[in-house]
């Protein structure tokens, strides 16, 4: 056994800047790999597995994450002759690491000796080993071993020429967030204080007079446990907050420890639209790269337009800037309900969908696939099925073809349309007792995104209180609960010449679920110009009939092309929802003609300032959304240029005004659009127009 006797490269507790503070350095390619778990396989497998990687490309492996049972076998006694070896061997073939801490692992010694660390759930039930995940984020015990670790990984590997990205911890929130044991609860009475510096502040945010919920003190609070009925809202919203602010201290435990010895970026691998437990707003300043896990859930048929979501999601989390794609899968997972394989093509479409969208980094979960263990048939880049494989070829050509697309990296994506995207919203609008179990904000927000996508429209997501001057258009399609700074921010927007497009249930509490004074909208009722009586919910399976005004003419909408599916007279179908409409400003766009609101507005604007503010008080799908998002568009002077059906087209653009247009089909026939400039992987040279092959890609430099 080799015991680490290293001396530090730098100072105990010294910080170290960066040197590359940003991205990933040591090479100009297109980063391209994914999760290597070498402990699973005798060493012989390893020079076989290097071989193949320098064979497909790869440039850099994400190692560790799984291994503190090898890393210390024992507590405080570390034994890194494992990874001393396997690091070598991957400098030596040119190959970068992604070194991981391995926490979201603890070894069984941990759970024998530290039990009370054990995460416990909201009835009571203490998870035990077996699996993977964090322990209590609160736990000492847990916090104190997993900074130790990571302290001992980046004293002996910070200046190793291997390592050239830090990666600490894995997903934080899957499977864990909150823990409800006791050291969660002393951890969360210390936050309530520091939030509201007295418990008499506390009981008025919380509204605690209602059910007679008063506290004398803040050791009388609980974490809001399973009760006897519905727990206090405000109460299950502060532990929402609280559980995602313990897990982000100890992801800051960890990069601190690795940052007073390595000057390597640091990151953690997000799950930015599957994970709803963690606010990565708050999150995404913290680490030097921001890093995503995505997933398709397979069995959706618009899987493809889900991952383009997520995808842009996570650039908007990165500023922007280039981020990494640390997980994805080459075919099937093996955890979803129904485990669809790929089809052929879908692994490099897939890929190239992240890359359009602002990725510099595309790597996969795993390299080699498990024999055992509880991910035996999640799919690999190397498959059980070897290197005779389809999903081995693709992976191969993919390492061609991200070779050849070298030049996109650090170009950006720009968007003029946003979405507002709030996990404190979604948090408080998926408690109970809500009007209606029908109306679901992440629903609300698909729809929007996939009439857009389909549009040719670029997305990027914002908090509500975020810069919005760069944008044209923004939706905010279930914004529920709105503090006092989003609301002057979105109302700012309109008034400086924005176009904002409100959607039911929107504005209706505050910070802490409260409803404002007055009527609903609250805050945002006069933005919108309007106030709402009554909200009016549709029964299950029921629907009412929606008519544009007969005066919409007058109110001072620019043109723009329409769909060729959608004629103006048409009547909408609107379902889940109504709402009892007094205009105080606003223009009724269309009204109600059936359902309870019948002969009530049902889509409004207000000019406000230099710009105007719609509001959308129903659900509505398909063609009949894509005509409401047509005129708020139109409004906005948002050019939309729809490209043929199947096809997804992006542009990166670089600081120098080179252009590059990203362009896959999902279609199962080919595809022509207009174009002109250089395909990348082939060197033809395009003019007028380009056919992309039925589920092909093409990347162009753009003429």
């Amino acid at each position: 056994m080799s015991v680490d006797a290293l001396t530090p490269v730098a100072a105990e507790g010294a910080a170290l800047t960066p040197a590359r503070s940003g991205w990933i350095p040591g090479t100009s390619a297109i980063r391209f790999g994914g999760d290597y778990n070498p402990e699973q396989w005798p060493r012989e497998i390893w020079l076989e597995d290097v071989a193949l990687m320098k064979e497909a490309g790869i440039n850099l492996v994400s190692v560790g994450i799984f291994s503190w049972a090898l890393l210390e076998p024992r507590e405080g006694e570390y034994d890194f002759a494992f990874l001393d070896d396997l690091l070598g061997l991957l400098h030596e073939n040119g190959i970068d690491v992604d070194l991981g801490t391995p926490t979201a692992a603890p070894p069984a010694w941990f759970y024998r000796t530290y039990p009370d660390a054990r995460p416990v759930t909201r009835d009571g039930l203490p998870l035990g080993f077996g699996s993977r995940g964090i322990m209590s984020p609160s736990s000492s015990d847990y916090r104190r071993a997993a900074t130790a670790i990571a302290d001992r990984l980046a004293r002996r590997y910070a200046d190793h020429p291997a390592v050239v990205l830090w990666h600490v911890h894995n997903e934080y929130g899957a499977p864990v967030t909150e823990s409800y044991d006791d050291a969660s609860v002393a951890n969360f009475r210390r936050w309530l204080q520091t939030r509201y510096g007295s418990i008499a502040a506390l009981n008025a945010a919380w509204g605690t007079t209602f059910w007679g919920q008063i506290y004398a003190g803040f050791d009388e609070i609980d974490a809001p446990r399973q009760s006897a009925s519905v727990t206090n809202p405000a109460h299950r919203l502060d532990f929402a907050r609280f559980s995602s602010d313990a897990l982000l201290e100890c992801f800051r435990l960890e990069r601190d420890a690795i940052r007073a010895h390595a000057t390597q970026p640091i990151t953690t691998n997000f799950m930015a639209s599957t994970c709803p437990s963690v606010d990565l707003w708050r999150w995404a300043d913290e680490v030097d790269i921001v890093s995503n896990d995505h997933y398709l859930t397979a069995a959706r048929l618009d899987a493809h337009v889900m991952l383009a979501m997520d995808a842009d999601l996570t650039r908007s989390l990165a500023g922007g800037k280039p981020w990494i794609l640390m997980e994805h899968s080459t075919s099937a997972v093996n955890w979803q309900p129904r485990n669809i394989a790929k089809k052929p093509g879908e692994l490099a479409r897939n890929t190239v969908a992240h890359l359009a969208r602002g990725a510099d980094a595309v790597l996969f979960f795993q390299f080699r696939a498990s024999r055992f263990g509880a991910e035996k048939f999640h799919s690999a880049m190397l498959p059980h099925a070897g290197r005779d494989s389809r999903t081995w070829r693709e992976i191969t050509a993919l390492g061609g073809l991200l070779g050849a697309a070298e030049e996109l990296r650090d170009s950006r994506v720009r968007a003029e349309v946003a979405i507002v995207w709030s996990w404190e919203s979604f948090w408080a609008q998926d408690l109970e007792w809500r009007p209606s179990v029908d109306l679901s904000h992440r629903e609300r927000i698909e729809e929007t995104y996939r009439t857009l996508w389909e549009s040719g429209v670029t997305v990027d997501f914002v908090h509500p209180a975020a810069d919005l001057r760069g944008y044209r258009a923004v939706f905010a399609p279930a914004l529920y609960l709105i503090d006092e700074e989003g609301a002057d921010n979105l109302r700012a927007f309109v008034e400086n010449g924005g176009t904002l497009a409100v959607g039911s249930f929107s504005g209706i509490v505050d910070e802490n679920d409260a409803v404002p004074a007055g009527p609903h909208p609250g805050r945002l009722r006069d933005t919108l110009g309007l106030v709402i009586e009554e909200f009016l919910p549709l029964r299950e399976g029921h629907s009412a009939e929606v008519r544009w005004t007969a005066s919409d003419a007058a109110a001072p909408v620019t043109e723009a092309p329409r769909r060729a599916a959608h004629e103006d007279s048409a009547p909408l179908s609107a379902t889940v929802w109504a709402d009892d409409i007094v205009l105080q400003g606003a223009h009724a766009e269309a009204i109600f003609t059936t359902g309870p609101a019948s002969g009530g507005p049902a889509i409004t604007r207000n000019a406000l300032g230099a710009g105007s503010a719609w509001y959308i008080s129903a659900a509505f799908d398909g063609a009949d959304q894509s005509a409401i998002v047509d005129r708020v568009l139109a409004d906005a002077g948002v050019t939309v240029t729809t490209p043929a059906e199947g096809l997804e087209c992006v542009e990166r653009i670089g600081d120098d005004g080179a252009r590059w247009l990203i362009v896959l089909n999902h279609a199962e026939e080919p595809r022509e659009l207009a174009a002109a400039g250089v395909d990348l992987a082939t060197g033809e040279r395009v003019t007028g127009s380009a056919v992309v092959p039925a589920g092909g890609v093409r990347i162009l430099r753009v003429s």
